[in-house]
Formats: structure tokens, C-alpha cells, sequence
């Protein structure tokens, strides 16, 4: 019985959903129609229909050889395939490319027709710093993609794993780091997704990666580029209709830096383009890393979607240093700098800056300055005279009502409602944990505390401070999820 195109397809693609990936067989052949069966050269000849022409081109160069001979098998001989890209399936009008035995490698291999479905000549263009793309010179071919060199990486040479102070704090973020640089795209910490307040190592880490790769012999593509950047780019391009140029260019990065996504919250347009551009990257086994302030679930307007790509791989949090971690910072800093600090300075400044490497660094900056100027010796008198406004030596103490205040924001609840009736899952554990830093902080008694949230009793205040006792013994993540909470509240007390 003679078999339809449709039937052919349907057998084909079956053995297709075996042979591949569940998520590499639903993203890259479900959307494959069919079109015809005729013959062409004494052979059969089965004409596919893509979505577009990336669509094709990714295809033909990644599962090129699979597809040829499923179709081999299928039919039982050496069939050509034949691609028309988007509109009507059987309008004789349509684009066309054959992928045939030996798959071509690239727009000029011989065989190549005028109506094959090639890379269109595009001049490889790289952002500048102002956003622009620009030409570089020399056109793409197929299966050819344009170098970027370690300048247009844009990242900083100075951030090193060498120079990075490894503690408790960013161990794990750390050690993954170590392990993608030697191998990117290779491992299974991909998107690698590091988060944390301001100050505290991750676009180090991030460039480390980069900086390690490249002085090792990796030949990939590396850039790092923040989100503000990336959507100025992204509008640059809509405006000057080069949207196919910058999807180009991002397309073809082995190794991305992106800093700050948590401003792709809203901006509807640019996640839709990133969620396209990220499939591809991940797909083809190329190095993604992301870096932002807070966890993922904490950023508000993200499409789910994208949510869920960031966490496919790592997500790793750095802490603020502890006090041991934040004296190592400061020596190495002020070897790096040729200033000489009597342990006992180290240690002042270490103990009063503590949620910000970048202030530790500052401190030591204006220490060396103001001790050249006059020409002093840095002891600790002279360290509390010139840094008496980056330190406190007194932290002013935190009221109930400005602990609720921080409280509230966190868990984006309304103030109000920790005061409340409402028991809520979610505003009765915003409440308890309140309750327990304004039990660990404020030095209040229970009863002024209950009363505070709503007119409530000291047994409710220990019942509070007991759940969160236990939440904190058998759920790791409540843990960091309190330790950001203090960390904020310790902001506030040292501001």
C-alpha cells in the first residue's frame, strides 16, 4: 500500500523520539510538517516543512546525520530531503533545501544550488560599548561563527580565581566556578546561576571563569554583559532594524556573562528574545552564567519559563564574609597594594565593615591615601580619625516597628497584615519570623513584642521563636532565607 508523506513523517519521527532527548526531540522535530513523497533520481525524495531558516540550519548541523538515516531506515533506501521553509507547504514558490547523503558543509559545498537554504551574508557584528553593533569585517559562513576576541569579552583582567578570598561564605560558588572554567559547556552546572547582596564576589567569580578559560587555550567565544546592556542593545536593534544581526551575534557566544538579571523583571520583549537566545546557547551545549542579587523565585516579573531555565543547572548563594574570611580580604588587598597593616588594623576594620567586600576595599583605599598625604603610620587611632564615617563603632539599635518594616518587604507582604488576624501560610510565617528578630535584637519583653504584632501574648511570641527554631534544624534553605533577613537588618543597624 502506498504511504502517504504524512505517514512516512509519523514513522519517522517515532524512531526520532527514541533516538533523541525528549526536550531536543520536542523543541526541534515536533514542529516538523510534511509536505511530499515523490522521487528524484531513481530515489525517493521527502520534502519537510521548517519554521523558519535558523530552524533549518540547526537542524541540518545538528542532527543532520540522525535524521538521514531514520529516513533511510524508514523507507528502506537512500532518500533525499528536501526543506521548504515557512509559508504555504505546497506553494512551488517556497524556499527549499535538500539535506542529502553527504550532508553539506556549508553554502559552498559542491552540489549547492541557488534555491538551497544557506546563511544569508551577514557581516558578523559585536556590541560596542555604547551598545551599537558594529562590524568586525568578514562574513559568516554556514557552520562558520565570528571570533570574539578578549577585549570584546569585555571582561576585567583583575578578576582572578588567584585574587578571589575563598571562605564558607562563596565555597560552593567557588568551587563550580573552578570547574566550569576548566571545562565550559562540559559540566552539569549549566545555566550556572550565582546570587547575593551587593560587594560580595559574583562578578569576580564570573570573571574568573572567563579570564581563567582564555589563558588556558580554550578557543571558545566568551562575553560578559550586564542586562541594562544587553536591552539597550536589544532596543538599539529594533530601532535600526537589525534584530537579525544581534540574534546573530548572541547566537554564537560559547561562553555568556549575563550581570543583574533581576532588571529583565517586566521587560517582556527582551526575556522573549533571551528565552530564545538561552534555548539555543543551552541546546548546543554552550556555557551560560547568570548573576543577580537575589534567589530566582524572588524576581519579580520573570516569566515562569524563564524561571524555570535558570534553575535547570546550579544556583549558588554568597554569603557576607565572616569575620576571619573578611581579614583575609583586607591582607590580600593590602599586599596587592604594598600597604603595610599591623594585624590589629586589619581586624578594627574587618569587625565594623562587614556585609560589603567592596567597602572593605574602600576602607583600605582611603587609609593608604590619607597616610601618604600625612605622612602617618596606619595604627588604629588613625584608622577610626579617617574612616569614622564607613564605620560605627556603636550600631544603633533596631525598634520592633523598623524590624517588621525590613520583615514585610522581604516576603513582599503588606506591613499591616503581620499585625493582622489573617493566618495565612505565608503572613503567619512572615509573622514568626519577625517575632524572632524582634525577640533576638530589640532586648523588648515578649509582651511588648505581642503586643506590637496585633495585640497578641507572650506565648504567642515563644511559640513564634520555637517554629523557627525548628524550621531552622530541618530546612537548609530557611537558613539562608534568615540569614539575608539579618543581613538586611544589620545594613540598617550599621547605615
Amino acid at each position: 500500500m502506498h504511504q502517504t508523506a504524512d505517514e512516512i513523517w509519523q514513522r519517522c519521527r517515532s524512531a526520532l523520539a527514541e533516538a533523541l532527548a525528549p526536550q531536543i526531540y520536542k523543541t526541534w522535530f515536533e514542529p516538523i510538517t510534511a509536505v511530499s513523497i515523490s522521487e528524484r533520481n531513481g530515489g525517493p525524495l521527502l520534502s519537510l516543512q521548517v519554521p523558519s531558516r535558523f530552524f533549518y540550519e540547526w537542524v541540518e548541523r545538528r542532527y543532520g546525520a540522525t535524521l538521514t538515516s531514520v529516513v533511510d531506515n524508514v523507507l528502506g533506501a537512500k532518500t533525499a530531503i528536501a526543506f521548504q521553509v515557512g509559508g504555504d507547504a505546497h506553494d512551488e514558490r517556497g524556499e527549499a533545501a535538500r539535506l542529502e547523503q553527504p550532508s553539506l558543509q556549508g553554502p559552498h559545498a559542491k552540489g549547492a544550488s541557488a534555491n538551497m537554504v544557506t546563511q544569508p551574508g551577514l557581516f558578523d557584528r559585536v556590541p560596542n560599548r555604547t551598545g551599537e553593533l558594529v562590524a568586525t569585517g568578514g562574513r559568516s559562513a554556514l557552520f562558520g561563527r565570528p571570533r570574539v576576541t578578549t577585549h570584546d569579552a569585555q571582561l576585567n583582567s583583575a578578576y582572578t580565581f588567584d585574587s578571589f578570598i575563598e571562605g564558607d561564605c562563596n565555597r560552593l560558588a567557588r568551587s563550580a566556578a573552578q570547574a566550569i572554567a576548566e571545562q565550559p559547556g562540559k559540566t552539569s552546572f549549566n545555566p550556572f546561576l550565582v546570587y547575593g547582596g551587593v560587594g560580595l564576589g559574583k562578578t569576580h567569580v564570573a570573571h574568573a571563569i572567563g579570564n581563567y578559560a582564555v589563558a588556558n587555550g580554550w578557543q571558545g567565544r566568551c562575553l560578559y554583559v550586564s542586562s541594562e546592556r544587553f536591552t539597550s542593545q536589544f532596543v538599539h536593534a529594533i530601532q535600526e532594524n537589525r534584530i537579525a544581526d544581534f540574534t546573530h551575534f548572541y547566537r554564537q557566544i560559547d561562553l555568556l556573562i549575563v550581570d543583574d538579571i533581576q532588571f529583565f523583571g517586566r521587560k517582556e520583549k527582551t526575556q522573549e528574545e533571551f528565552f530564545h537566545i538561552f534555548n539555543e546557547l543551552h541546546q548546543s551545549g554552550r556555557q551560560i552564567i547568570l548573576l543577580a542579587d537575589r534567589p530566582p523565585r524572588e524576581i519579580e516579573g520573570i516569566e515562569e519559563r524563564l524561571l524555570s531555565r535558570f534553575q535547570w543547572g546550579l544556583t549558588a548563594d554568597v554569603q557576607p564574609p565572616d569575620l576571619e574570611t573578611r581579614i583575609a580580604i583586607l591582607q590580600r588587598k593590602a599586599e596587592s597594594a604594598r600597604v603595610v597593616l599591623d594585624p590589629e588594623v586589619l581586624e578594627f576594620i574587618a569587625q565594623r565593615i562587614k556585609s560589603n567586600v567592596r567597602k572593605l576595599e574602600g576602607a583600605l583605599v582611603r587609609l593608604s591615601a590619607h597616610a601618604q598625604l600625612h605622612r602617618r603610620s596606619i595604627d588604629v587611632e588613625f584608622a577610626t580619625e579617617i574612616l569614622r564615617d564607613l564605620v560605627d563603632e556603636k550600631p544603633q539599635a533596631l525598634d520592633i516597628d523598623q524590624i517588621m518594616r525590613i520583615v514585610a518587604n522581604y516576603y513582599h507582604t503588606d506591613l499591616n497584615l503581620l499585625s493582622d488576624k489573617t493566618r495565612r501560610r505565608e503572613i503567619v510565617q512572615a509573622r514568626q519570623v519577625a517575632m524572632y528578630c524582634c525577640k533576638q535584637l530589640t532586648g523588648q519583653p515578649l509582651k511588648t513584642i505581642g503586643l506590637r504584632f496585633g495585640g497578641r501574648d507572650h506565648s504567642t511570641v515563644i511559640h513564634a521563636c520555637r517554629a523557627v527554631e525548628n524550621r531552622l534544624d530541618v530546612e537548609p534553605g530557611f537558613r539562608h532565607e534568615l540569614d539575608r533577613i539579618q543581613d538586611a537588618l544589620a545594613s540598617r543597624r550599621t547605615a
